[in-house]
């Protein structure tokens, strides 16, 4: 996302190279703001987490939120969204009932979730944002998974929940699928694509493909 905001500010320093000056200054001025902004949401925090696993800021999109609520009917309990962004995805699951906890490294982001959370009138119990890696977070009491990351986080993450989340847990994948993982189902194509996976299932399986190597 970086870099496609930098060839915009490229291409609009060439297109504008001949208008008026004052009208360059003030789109450059624009254009800076932007980019400024971005960063202020998109960077805090991203320091502290090794390079492969950085995810930039990009909330999801009002199609997948209704996908990954749609994967998620007719469950219930505790589910921890990874990279909680906004909130939006807590706002959304809490409304239908599950215990949601956002863990989220950009403090900014967070503090704006907890003011909407307070403004909705949203308990902690079904909206709790965490200012945390989730990468160090312990992951077992959660029987729900929801993440939205780029392809080598969510390959990555995979370890983790293997290792962490209990039998008969649930995990929600946007846009990019696990891809040693097969899925339970599979909502949306292209950049609304959602995968769903039962960790038993996915666990069976993969002990299956080992033994018959």
């Amino acid at each position: 996302m970086e870099d496609s905001i930098e060839v915009i500010l490229q291409d609009a320093s060439v297109s504008l190279g001949k208008e008026h000056p004052v009208v360059t200054a003030c789109t450059g001025a624009l254009l800076t703001g932007v980019y400024g902004l971005w960063s202020l949401f998109a960077l805090p925090g991203l320091r502290r987490v090794p390079w492969k696993l950085k995810v930039p800021y990009l909330p999801s999109s009002k199609e997948q939120t209704v996908n990954v609520m749609r994967l998620l009917q007719g469950r219930s309990g505790r589910l921890a969204d990874l990279g909680s962004g906004d909130g939006r995805l807590v706002f959304a699951a809490a409304s239908s009932g599950f215990r949601s906890t956002g863990f989220e490294i950009n403090s900014i982001l967070v503090a704006y979730a907890r003011a909407r959370a307070r403004w909705t009138g949203l308990p902690s119990s079904h909206a709790n944002f965490v200012k945390a890696d989730f990468w160090k977070a312990d992951l077992s009491s959660y029987n729900n998974v929801t993440a939205f990351l780029a392809p080598g986080a969510i390959e990555a993450l995979g370890d983790k929940l293997l290792r962490e989340l209990p039998d008969g847990a649930f995990v929600v994948s946007c846009r990019f699928p696990l891809s040693h993982w097969t899925p339970q189902s599979s909502i949306g194509s292209g950049l609304d694509q959602t995968s769903a996976y039962d960790i038993s299932a996915v666990r069976a399986g993969l002990t299956k493909a080992t033994a018959t190597k």
